[in-house]
């Protein structure tokens, strides 16, 4: 039985790659791309799929907001993120999520083959690294550094400041208006007891969470 997958990233040349990549594989088959996250909803609600490999940074929607939005109305259906995003900033945070693996952009032909065949078979597909942030990320309030007290989309918004995205950057990428951005940056500094901006990055270099988030 051939597993339909449902690409949903924004870039061009990621999708082109990975159909090109699944086209030696006769057990699995590209069948839809979705570009960003309403795309992504569309889609999903128009037939069945095999599985949905997603990236965490498209316009229009959070990704982890997109995964539990996919779960809500297809539970069964896996998730699959594959992402340029380093397993430390949001692996803990997908798996929580729902999805069923967290693969880096980096990962080479034969793992990404296998994480699909596994995720679709209804496994799960992590890194020994992530199993490891999974069996040591804090869940009581009392242990939590500041950033993981933070929501979802908090903290998508939180990824983005400290990678030097503008507010109307935010705002335009997530959908939202400028004033729910900056209103989500005054939780974000009040949860984080932080006084603004450039404590922000400081806070992100030192806990290695500064990364490139919006390519």
């Amino acid at each position: 039985m051939t597993i339909e997958v449902l690409i949903a990233n924004e870039h061009p040349v990621v999708r082109f790659g990975l159909k090109f990549l699944v086209a030696g594989a006769p057990d699995i088959a590209v069948s839809g791309e979705a570009a960003d996250g309403h795309a992504t909803l569309a889609m999903i609600r128009q037939r069945e799929w095999g599985l949905v490999m997603l990236d965490l940074c498209m316009p229009g929607r959070s990704g982890l907001e997109l995964i539990k939005m996919i779960k809500a109305e297809r539970p069964r259906l896996p998730v699959l993120v594959f992402s340029p995003q380093r397993e430390e900033l949001y692996a803990v945070r997908a798996i929580r999520a729902g999805a069923s693996g967290y693969l880096s952009l980096r990962a080479d032909p034969e793992t990404v083959l296998s994480a699909l065949r596994r995720v679709a078979g209804g496994r799960m597909f992590v890194s020994q690294r992530v199993t490891e942030l999974l069996a040591s990320h804090p869940v009581q309030d009392g242990a939590m550094l500041p950033h993981d007290r933070l929501t979802d989309r908090e903290y998508g918004i939180f990824s983005r400041i400290v990678s030097g995205a503008t507010l109307t950057d935010i705002a335009d990428e997530l959908s939202l208006s400028i004033k729910t951005v900056s209103t989500h940056k005054s939780h974000i500094l009040d949860k984080m007891t932080l006084g603004g901006q450039v404590e922000l990055v400081r806070y992100a270099i030192e806990h290695k969470l500064l990364d490139t988030v919006r390519e």
